[in-house]
């Protein structure tokens, strides 16, 4: 195994779409100063002021210069390592665009996972090599080294994985990593509900290796749509080089600075969450229809029944939503069940306990 797959050699230059080599950006006005002055008169803004409430009449900082300074302190890594994005979704959507040739690469991922890799691989016409898991959830590194290929471009690894919830073991993704001919990509969304460290940690030791992260989670800031990707210098370069100019608003940094203030706030929220995640497992395990509940390093449950779609429909007669995975590879009569407030929790349970199928 280890004589098929030695250590990787990196070379980021050959993996990018050759095009982008020489692609000169787009320069905004705040690019070509960054400076502060009395009188702006270089972006073509309106001077009047905003209509409503509020000034936002300026363009946003470009590289929210602010904002990733904020973040490094918490993040341990420096700003320059730090992309901020539409959500994950963009990170994502600019990987695939820097580096897979249409019709040429491919991107490899672990399915039941995350379904924007799909999309936005679809979107770009890039192909996607599917490696799924095992009947535990976790990867099976002789499958994924078989399934890639010289134009396996990027592997994306969703950990605490969507919709299971646990946590891929580190070794075995460590050794992908290691291996890998192209970037891998460690979508963290769900990491700070889970007992497992970042792996934003290992980005020194890796410069093949994107991870992503989120405000929408455990900070509860899913209505301002930032996403984090952290990775080498040189890879947050060609992101930058590449996004739109003003990808995040003004009001979005704003939030995001303020919510950075309140880091205790933020681990109350998640102390809070886990608490109710216990109590929802007890309860489900015992519930009927249930077959299992599956481990969860993330803010949701995956739960087996024996009529998965029939009893998604009966909650949404009773006015509780919760998502149907049935169709999903691996995931047959599965349900995903975020955990809600004490209140909300309760009433599932409620409602659970009154099914009749």
């Amino acid at each position: 195994m280890k004589a098929n797959h030695p250590k990787m050699i990196f070379n980021l230059t050959t993996l990018i779409r050759p095009h982008l080599h020489n692609l000169k950006p787009y320069s905004s006005a705040r690019d070509e100063f960054k400076g502060q002055a009395e009188v702006y008169l270089d972006a073509n803004e309106n001077p009047l002021g905003s209509v409503g409430d509020g000034q936002f009449n300026r363009y946003p900082d470009p590289l929210q210069a602010k904002l990733k300074e904020e973040i490094s302190k918490i993040k341990e890594c420096v700003p320059s390592q730090i992309f901020l994005g539409n959500g994950s979704d963009e990170p994502i959507d600019l990987l695939i665009r820097i580096f897979c040739n249409p019709g040429t690469d491919n991107i490899l991922q672990l399915p039941p996972t995350y379904g924007m890799y799909q999309v936005s691989a679809d979107t770009n016409g890039v192909a996607v090599i599917n490696v799924p898991l095992s009947e535990e959830f976790q990867l099976v590194k002789e499958q994924v080294f078989k399934a890639t290929t010289a134009h396996t471009k990027i592997i994306f690894i969703c950990s605490p994985n969507n919709p299971t919830g646990n946590i891929i073991k580190k070794e075995d993704i460590l050794e992908i990593v290691k291996t890998a001919p192209g970037l891998v990509v460690i979508d963290e969304a769900y990491i700070d509900f889970s007992t497992e460290k970042s792996f934003i940690t290992e980005l020194k030791n890796f410069p093949n290796l994107i991870v992503l992260q989120t405000f929408s989670k455990a900070w509860g800031l899913a209505g301002i749509r930032l996403g984090m990707a952290f990775a080498s210098e040189e890879i947050i370069s060609l992101m930058n080089k590449i996004k739109f100019p003003y990808n995040i608003s003004i009001l979005t940094q704003q939030v995001a600075l303020r919510a950075l203030l309140k880091v205790v706030q933020k681990e109350k929220m998640v102390s809070k969450i886990l608490k109710e995640k216990e109590w929802l497992i007890e309860h489900l395990i015992d519930a009927k229809y249930v077959v299992k509940v599956y481990p969860s390093d993330a803010n949701f449950l995956l739960v087996k029944t024996t009529k998965g779609k029939l009893i998604y429909d009966k909650l949404v007669e009773k006015s509780i939503i919760v998502r149907d995975r049935s169709k999903v590879q691996l995931c047959d009569d599965c349900l995903r069940i975020t955990v809600g407030t004490e209140g909300e929790n309760l009433a599932l349970m409620r409602a659970w306990e009154e099914l009749n199928l």
